[in-house]
């Protein structure tokens, strides 16, 4: 599993880079089949902004951005909502399906 941390525009203090790789890594293991992980700091006129970037399994990828007043704030929040988005994704084939498979066997 790949994890990359990019800076743009701005200087991100190795602690936070830390706290940016332990959240992906707890996102990753929630998310099924994940296969690489990018977390982006940007600061645009002194706004501090994340976007997080989870290539998931099956071509998906999921993606969550949030601003905050610094860019550990920001973090949180993107890792919030990224976190609901691996909640909604399905996580297989529904039950009335594998019932039918198992049947037919």
């Amino acid at each position: 599993m790949r994890v990359t941390i990019t800076q743009r525009h701005c200087d991100i203090p190795d602690d936070l880079r830390a706290r940016a790789r332990e959240l992906v890594t707890r996102l990753v293991k929630a998310a099924r089949r994940s296969e690489a992980a990018q977390v982006i700091f940007s600061d645009d006129h002194g706004a501090a902004a994340v976007e997080l970037r989870l290539h998931a399994g099956r071509g998906r990828l999921l993606v969550a951005t949030a601003d905050g007043a610094d860019h550990r704030s920001a973090l949180d929040r993107a890792a919030a909502r990224l976190r609901r988005q691996i909640e909604k994704t399905p996580r297989g084939a529904p039950a009335r399906r594998r019932a039918a498979a198992r049947e037919s066997a």
